[in-house]
C-alpha cells in the first residue's frame, strides 16, 4: 500500500431489524392490503386467504397474527380510527374556543367535515380506502353499526353539543335527525360509488375530494338551520295556540 493510500474501510453488515420491527412492517402490510380488500368487498367478502395471496404470503400466518377474520376487519377499524378522530377533535376544541358564545353551524361543521375530508385529499389511497370502508360501515346495520359506536361516538356527541351551542332554540332530536344526514352525505361520498359521475356525464368526480370539501359544510349548514329553524316556529305557533 503506497502512503498516500487510504485504508479501505471494512464493509458494513446491514442492521438486522428487529422481531418488533418485522412484526410491525408485517402487519402494516397486511392491515394495507385487507383494508383495500374490505374497502371493496365488504367482511363477507373477503377471506383470510385472499388477504394472504394479495401481498404473497402463507396463510398460516394470517392465522398466527389474528384469531379470524373478524379479528382482523376490526383491527383495521381501529388502526387509523384515532388519527381521524384526535384531528376532528383538536379542530372543534381550536373552533370552540375561537368562537367562544357564538358558534356557528357551518363553523362547526367545517371543523367536523373539513378536518375529515383532509385526511382523503393529503393520505393517498391507503386513506380513502378507510374512507370508502367507513361508508360500508355506516349503511350496515349487522357488523357496522357496533364497530362506528363504539370508535366515532364521542367525536360525533362533540360535535352535536357545538351544534347545540350554535342553535339554542332548536329541538335536541332535529340536530341528531340533522346529524344522520350530514353523516349519510359524509359516508356515501367516501364510498366513492363513481355514480355521481355517471349521472352528471362526467361533469362531476367521485374521487374529487377537494370539490367535496368546497360543498358538503355549506349545503348541510343549510339543511340544518332549514330543518331547526323552521320547526322551532312551528312549535312557538302551535304552543300560541
Amino acid at each position: 500500500m503506497s502512503a498516500t493510500a487510504k485504508p479501505r474501510r471494512a464493509a458494513t453488515r446491514p442492521k438486522s431489524r428487529s422481531k418488533a420491527e418485522q412484526r410491525a412492517e408485517s402487519l402494516e402490510l397486511i392491515f394495507d392490503a385487507a383494508e383495500e380488500l374490505f374497502s371493496k368487498h365488504g367482511m363477507y367478502g373477503v377471506t383470510l386467504k385472499d388477504v394472504a395471496q394479495k401481498i404473497g404470503v402463507h396463510t398460516s400466518l394470517m392465522h398466527y397474527y389474528f384469531k379470524d377474520k373478524q379479528d382482523l376487519f376490526h383491527q383495521v377499524v381501529k388502526r387509523r380510527a384515532p388519527i381521524t378522530i384526535g384531528r376532528r377533535v383538536e379542530a372543534m376544541k381550536q373552533y370552540a374556543e375561537e368562537a367562544g358564545d357564538h358558534p356557528t353551524v357551518e363553523g362547526a361543521l367545517r371543523a367536523f367535515l373539513d378536518t375529515d375530508l383532509d385526511l382523503y385529499i393529503e393520505g393517498g389511497e391507503g386513506w380513502r380506502n378507510y374512507g370508502a370502508l367507513g361508508g360500508q360501515l355506516n349503511n350496515t346495520p349487522v357488523w357496522g353499526a357496533e364497530l362506528m359506536w363504539k370508535n366515532f361516538d364521542p367525536v360525533v356527541l362533540q360535535l352535536i353539543e357545538l351544534l347545540k351551542k350554535a342553535m339554542p332554540d332548536a329541538a335536541e332530536e332535529d340536530i341528531f335527525w340533522g346529524y344522520h344526514f350530514v353523516s349519510g352525505a359524509l359516508t356515501l361520498s367516501l364510498a366513492r360509488t363513481g355514480r355521481i359521475d355517471h349521472l352528471s356525464g362526467g361533469l362531476c368526480n367521485s374521487e374529487d375530494f377537494e370539490a367535496i370539501k368546497a360543498r358538503m359544510a355549506g349545503f348541510m349548514a343549510g339543511g340544518f338551520r332549514a330543518i331547526c329553524e323552521t320547526r322551532a316556529v312551528d312549535r312557538r305557533t302551535q304552543a300560541n295556540g
